[in-house]
């Protein structure tokens, strides 16, 4: 992302921010409410127009106008409050917008025993064994909600997953599991932005942290570089070594 703007009215919200992610790597953005950090990814997902700025994807120049363009290209955004479908089940949600389907005489119907089938599969090898495919998303723990929208990303091989506040309002194991399949999906090759103002749970897993502070960009630095207290030092403004 390169020199991103975006207001809403007279609040500048993300000014000027250049942001990159590499190959399978774990981008930790962080910053206090308010920084800018959703704003700056709903851009990157399709969910807001960037004011001005570019978005370059495995070295080309992109325009992500929707979630579904997000998508097709390889970038699976998980919002702390949306990531499911409260009135679909499991499988339909895994499925969500690449439904299979197969032909009945003239038409095509959704191919629900093939949705079933993999779902199954996909929850067995999450560690999910007792959440069954046709379970709805408000029977499910926090936890088991963002683990399945996690695992849905690494299931269609996304290239970049993006969570927004993944383990907020989540109890310390729900946390633990989300952050165990962000390091999974780390080894099959995935990218994360992970978005969160609690610096501790990213620490544990990012190999770079990017700091936004009022809607700009005040730090960009590796984990063998920095310590959790110089990286809460930018966040509040203090700087690093303050």
């Amino acid at each position: 992302m390169e020199n991103i703007n975006k207001t809403f009215g007279k609040v500048e919200a993300v000014s000027n921010v250049s942001m990159t992610v590499n190959n399978e790597e774990i981008l930790g953005l962080v910053g206090d409410n308010g920084a800018g950090k959703s704003t700056l990814v709903k851009i990157l997902s399709g969910l807001f127009r960037a004011d001005s700025g570019k978005i370059y994807f495995k070295r080309k120049s992109v325009k992500i106008t929707s979630s579904t363009k997000a998508m097709d290209i390889g970038i699976e955004t998980i919002h702390q409050e949306t990531s499911l479908v409260d009135q679909l089940t499991v499988a339909r949600n895994i499925f969500l917008g690449r439904e299979p389907t197969k032909k009945i005489g003239f038409l095509r119907k959704l191919d629900m025993d093939y949705m079933r089938g993999e779902s199954t599969r996909l929850l067995g090898r999450i560690g999910l064994k007792k959440v069954s495919p046709d379970s709805l998303p408000p029977a499910l723990s926090g936890g088991e909600k963002q683990s399945i929208a996690i695992a849905r990303a690494m299931y269609f091989k996304a290239s970049l997953l993006v969570l927004d506040e993944p383990t907020n309002h989540l109890g310390i194991e729900e946390s633990e599991r989300v952050l165990e399949f962000v390091k999974e999906a780390k080894k099959e090759g995935t990218s994360s932005i992970f978005i969160t103002h609690n610096i501790h749970h990213v620490y544990q897993i990012a190999d770079r942290f990017v700091v936004l502070r009022n809607g700009k960009k005040v730090g960009d630095v590796r984990k063998d570089e920095t310590t959790i207290d110089e990286i809460s030092n930018l966040i509040i403004g203090r700087g690093i070594g303050a």
